[in-house]
Order: structure tokens, then C-alpha cells, then sequence
């Protein structure tokens, strides 16, 4: 098995924080990606039910829930619940098949329930992150392989793109989807594609050294693979309307080979896709009013820098300890509804006497609206005769969540979130702002190996 990435679209990573910081994040197995997207318990104390294991198949069973109400705040007041199932394995190709180093990967999902932040909320980033292609998915069925003793690594098959990039597992020890599975902000401003609506893509990772990587992708940019009706299974390349580059340089440790753990990566994307204006239709008129679809556009680019790193140890024998954590996002080129997004956040794993494996972290992000977003959202609001000068330029979103290890198979993580300036953009011709939105929360997930070990 390869080392944890991580980027998709799920919930809280719930392998203790430190093992996952031990890892470094150019993969996309599986197993990772059920780790980094929060659907696998932490470091379980007991070996797994693994019947095949010695034949080269490692199961993967996993549901993760997802519960939030806003008691306050918001568009009105009311609770939604969100869950999936993921059914996966890895294939060890080397015992199945005698091709050394060839791991197969497979994973599928079930996701049902609502979105508090589109049914009561008013904005557009969910606060539950499991939340989102809502059917039965096949997510990932791709070839991995090992090369020159391991020094570099491609996939290749029906996969995304954040499951590689973007990602770490701490970022899923929160609900919120503005942190987990990824910073929300590259779905909204490029066709990065996001778990589980798998498309056809590659991405390899070359290991310069043992803590230096270049890490290179391509997935294809299709839109018929987030509608409702797409299960993931089809191998067609209709409706395809570009490719998305993502890309990075990374520098990682881990436990083994430095006392604080760190990482820190710098990259971006080259989005070749279409999309649709933010703004306008094809005659130029704002598409808002004239209720005509968006002028299609064709390339994006952005930019990103992010790091982890453990500041706090007490305890050289084991991993407990303080992890910083941060992000910043750039749109370079085309025509978005989001400029930047910063985000800052602590994650201390060791809680009280005993319970090593908790966790508890606090996350703040600041999401940056466009002047195109903002322009569409005065025009929307003036048709109706409302004010046009107090909408807000940011929305800052915020989490404080504990992770509490109940039992081997068992993980719950209650967390209250807050929103200050809920985005309008799922409802443009509201008379007045959304008011600043408290939400409670609870997630959990039981890991069906775990459950069933002896």
C-alpha cells in the first residue's frame, strides 16, 4: 500500500492524526482514499478482518454519517442529515498476478440525505462534507504501478482529481466541506473533479528524494459525470470538454525520519475545460436576468501554496502533538466567482489522560468573492427592488470539532461550525443578507473490518 494523500469530496480523517502526518500526500489507493476523506477509524487497536488478505485482497467497508442543524442564523432554522456508504478493495497485483509492484484499486460509494446549507442555510459551500453525487457511484477503478524501486508511482484509470491533490488527512478531521475533503475554493473556480464522480485520469509521482516529490496529473473535464443520473460506470468519453492539469512540488517527513513532521507544497492547475461564465450570457446581457444560459468560456489557471506542521511534541515515544496547519488559493487567469481563500487551522492529537487517539482542532477560512459574482448578485437584487450596498465581499467560514475514539470500529466527532456572511449565491434575488449562521454538528463512522476482527 502507498503512502496517504489526499483530496476528495468526504468527512473527517479519522486515522489519528499523527499516522496520517507520518504519511506523505501523492497517493491515491483505496485505502487512502477512504483515510484522507474520513471514512476509515483511527489506527484501530485491533487487526482488521482481512479473510483474503494473504491472497492479495484487502476489503475495504466503511459508512460514515453526517447530522447538522442551525439553531441560528442562516435563511431559516432546521437540521439535515447526509451519509455514505463506500465499498472498496485493493488488489495486490504482485500475490493475484506475479506483475511486481501493480496494485488494482476499486471503490464504490452510496450517498442519500440533504444539505442543511442549501435547504436552510443559504450558502453555497455544504457543511456537511459526504454531501454531494447523491446515487450509487463506481469512484475509483484504476491501475497502480511501482517503478524504479518505488521512486516513482502512476495511476491511471476512472479516478479524481482530489483524491491525489489538495488533500491531507487532517483537513477531515472537520465537517465542514470548505476544508474537507479539500479548500473548497478549487471546485468553485476550475472542473478540478472531486469524489465520487469518477472520470478518466493519470497522475504520477516522482520521488526526487526521500523527502522531495514532483507530483503531475491529468483528469478528464466532463460534465455529464456530475448529474444526477451518472453512475460512474459507463467507459465513454462523450460530453468530454477539456482536461484539468493539477500539479505540485512537495517536501515531506514523517515520524521516522524527523522528530516535528512537516509538509509543504506549492502548485496549481491548468484548467483546458469549458465553463460557464459567471456573469453573462452568449449576448453579453447578465444571464441572471436575461434567464439565458451562461456564455461558455474555455480555460482557467490557478495557484496554491499549504503546509502542515507539527510545533508541539511531548512525547518522543509517541505521536501525540500540535500540527499548524494552512492554505492559500489563487485564481490566475479566466473568469471566476472567487478570487482567494485563506485558511488557518490547529489540530493537537492526545486529548486527556488515556485518550491518545482523540483529537480536537479548530479551523477559520476566508472565501473572496469576485467583482463578477458581486455585479450579478446587485443586478439580481435591484430587479426586485432591494438594496444593492450591503452585500458582503467575504464569507468566513469556521469549525471547532472533537474526534473521540468510542471503540476500535467507532468514531464520533461532534463540532459546531459558524458562518459569518453566508454566500447568496444559490439564491441571488433574496431582498436581504443571510443572516451569520451557528451550526451544530456530529459525524461519525464505523469501519465494518474493524467491527468484525477477532
Amino acid at each position: 500500500m502507498h503512502p496517504i494523500t489526499h483530496g476528495a469530496a468526504c468527512a473527517l480523517a479519522l486515522l489519528a492524526a499523527g499516522p496520517a502526518l507520518a504519511q506523505d500526500q501523492s497517493a491515491g489507493s483505496a485505502e487512502d482514499a477512504a483515510t484522507t476523506l474520513g471514512i476509515l477509524p483511527a489506527a484501530p487497536a485491533r487487526r482488521p478482518f482481512q479473510p483474503f488478505e494473504k491472497d492479495g485482497v484487502t476489503l475495504l467497508l466503511n459508512y460514515t454519517g453526517e447530522a447538522a442543524a442551525n439553531p441560528s442564523g442562516g435563511v431559516r432554522q432546521g437540521a439535515a442529515y447526509t451519509g455514505q456508504v463506500f465499498l472498496g478493495a485493493d488488489l495486490d497485483m504482485a500475490r493475484i498476478a506475479g506483475v511486481a509492484g501493480g496494485t488494482v484499486h476499486l471503490a464504490v460509494t452510496n450517498r442519500h440525505g440533504q444539505n442543511l446549507a442549501a435547504t436552510r442555510i443559504g450558502t453555497s459551500t455544504s457543511v456537511q462534507e459526504v454531501f454531494g453525487t447523491q446515487n450509487t457511484h463506481l469512484a475509483i477503478l484504476t491501475w497502480q504501478q511501482k517503478l524504479a524501486g518505488g521512486r516513482l508511482e502512476i495511476e491511471a484509470g476512472k479516478t479524481v482529481a482530489n483524491i491525489a491533490f489538495l488533500n491531507s488527512p487532517i483537513y477531515c478531521h472537520f465537517q465542514s466541506n470548505s476544508a474537507c475533503g479539500n479548500p473548497t475554493f478549487v471546485f468553485k473556480t476550475s472542473n478540478f473533479t472531486y469524489f465520487p464522480a469518477s472520470s478518466w485520469g493519470a497522475h504520477a509521482t516522482a520521488h526526487l528524494t526521500d523527502k522531495l516529490y514532483l507530483h503531475v496529473g491529468a483528469y478528464e473535464v466532463n460534465p455529464r459525470r456530475k448529474r444526477a443520473n451518472d453512475s460512474g460506470f459507463t467507459a465513454s468519453f462523450k460530453g468530454t470538454t477539456g482536461v484539468i492539469v493539477p500539479f505540485e512540488l512537495g517536501y515531506g517527513t514523517d515520524f521516522a525520519n524527523d522528530r516535528l513532521p512537516r509538509h509543504y507544497q506549492a502548485g496549481g492547475w491548468i484548467d483546458r475545460g469549458d465553463y460557464a461564465d459567471p456573469l453573462v450570457d452568449a449576448a453579453g446581457a447578465i444571464a441572471l436576468l436575461s434567464g439565458q444560459p451562461a456564455l461558455t468560456r474555455h480555460g482557467r489557471a490557478g495557484g496554491f501554496v499549504r503546509f502542515d506542521q507539527m510545533v508541539w511534541r511531548p512525547d518522543d515515544h509517541s505521536q501525540r502533538g500540535l500540527t499548524l496547519f494552512g492554505v492559500a488559493m489563487k485564481n490566475l487567469s479566466g473568469r471566476v466567482i472567487e478570487t482567494r481563500f485563506l485558511e488557518l487551522g490547529l489540530l493537537q492529537t492526545g486529548t486527556f489522560r488515556g485518550r491518545d487517539r482523540d483529537t480536537i482542532g479548530f479551523m477559520v477560512n476566508d472565501q473572496r468573492f469576485s467583482d463578477l459574482a458581486l455585479r450579478g448578485l446587485r443586478a439580481a437584487r435591484a430587479s426586485v427592488g432591494a438594496r444593492t450596498d450591503d452585500l458582503p465581499r467575504h464569507q468566513y467560514m469556521m469549525e471547532l470539532a472533537y474526534g473521540a475514539q468510542i471503540a476500535p470500529a467507532l468514531r464520533i466527532s461532534p463540532n459546531v461550525q459558524y458562518i459569518v456572511n453566508p454566500d447568496q449565491l444559490g439564491d441571488p434575488f433574496r431582498r436581504r443578507n443571510a443572516r451569520d449562521a451557528l451550526v451544530l454538528g456530529f459525524k461519525f463512522t464505523v469501519d465494518a473490518p474493524t467491527l468484525l476482527a477477532h
